[in-house]
């Protein structure tokens, strides 16, 4: 009975380990697409600057919560995964 007890932990360590790899790409993609754009932006509109950066902060604050969101997947099948 030990050794499914073992197969258990294994499966949750790898599922808690494809829920972090897979849920932080997508995020990480667009943001690196947000900031290209607003940086674009900023030098076509130097005088638009100021708005450009804090619509750019918003966005990136939006997706970043799907990044946490797999963390707390993540965190929560590490921790009732393995029982």
């Amino acid at each position: 009975m030990d050794d499914m007890m073992y197969y258990a932990k294994a499966a949750a360590y790898l599922a808690a380990a494809l829920a972090i790899g897979l849920g932080t790409i997508s995020p990480a993609l667009a943001q690196g697409n947000v900031a290209a754009r607003a940086c674009e932006n900023m030098g076509k509109y130097p005088e638009g600057a100021e708005s450009i950066r804090s619509a750019m902060m918003a966005a990136m604050f939006l997706i970043e919560t799907s990044a946490v969101y797999a963390l707390l997947i993540a965190g929560g099948i590490l921790f009732f995964g393995g029982r």
